[in-house]
């Protein structure tokens, strides 16, 4: 063999033990990346000081792995209503399925989650505990872990609008780290029975209270689902 072919197949398979696609550029998280749950919650329950907070936690945890897209916690908020002059008036919620963008979405191995927002809410969603990595392509704690940690924060209905089910379901508006409580989603689809929300990835229960020593009590780590929007 000459020295030619040589140094080539010495290179090929330096770049192969190195992971990188002989045919293109190395994995870069900001050309593929654009969903992931996060890594761990901001360190005070569901109170992210809102949704501009949670986004901002996304962008954060989504920058250290490379990524400089533009991107949105999966929330929704409440229905506000104002009572501060003399006729109240009401604000309706913000629902989640309108602050991600319009996909496709791919997780950290870049794996498709969906298309498009009507496949992201229906049966054919890629999100389960293989799929549902963080931003650093890490699996996420399942039911059968421990500690279980696939309650991820959403406040949504399963087609992933602002809840109308009453009481709260967003922890004030993700603001709350005390009373409250806020819908949850099941990123491992797997929940006590097969009942659909149980197995639900963004719409099964809600969580035993807002506080950082609540969430856990259902399986909660005051985790977020985050999409990029661009």
């Amino acid at each position: 063999m000459d020295t030619k072919k040589s140094g080539l197949i010495v290179a090929l398979i330096a770049a192969s033990a190195a992971g990188l696609q002989v045919s293109g550029s190395a994995y870069s998280a900001d050309e593929n990346m654009s969903f992931f749950i996060t890594s761990d919650g901001n360190g005070d329950g569901a109170n992210f000081g809102g949704l501009e907070g949670a986004d901002a936690h996304c962008t954060s945890l989504a920058k250290s792995a490379g990524s400089s897209k533009n991107w949105a916690a999966y929330l929704s908020t409440s229905m506000i209503i104002d009572r501060s002059s003399g006729s109240p008036v009401v604000t309706d919620g913000i629902s989640a399925r309108d602050r991600i963008g319009s996909g496709p979405w791919h997780n950290a191995k870049g794996v498709l989650i969906a298309n498009n927002i009507d496949e992201l809410h229906s049966d054919q969603a890629n999100i389960n505990l293989e799929t549902g990595l963080d931003e650093n392509g890490n699996p996420i704690k399942g039911r059968t872990d421990k500690p279980n940690e696939h309650d991820i924060l959403t406040g949504s209905d399963s087609n992933g609008h602002f809840s109308t089910a009453g009481g709260d379901t967003t922890c004030d508006n993700w603001t709350s780290n005390g009373e409250g409580s806020a819908i949850v989603g099941h990123h491992d689809r797997v929940g006590l029975n097969d009942s659909r929300n149980m197995v639900s990835w963004n719409s099964s229960h809600g969580s035993a209270g807002c506080g950082e020593d609540d969430l856990p009590k259902t399986g909660g780590a005051g985790l977020l689902y985050c999409f990029a929007t661009n």
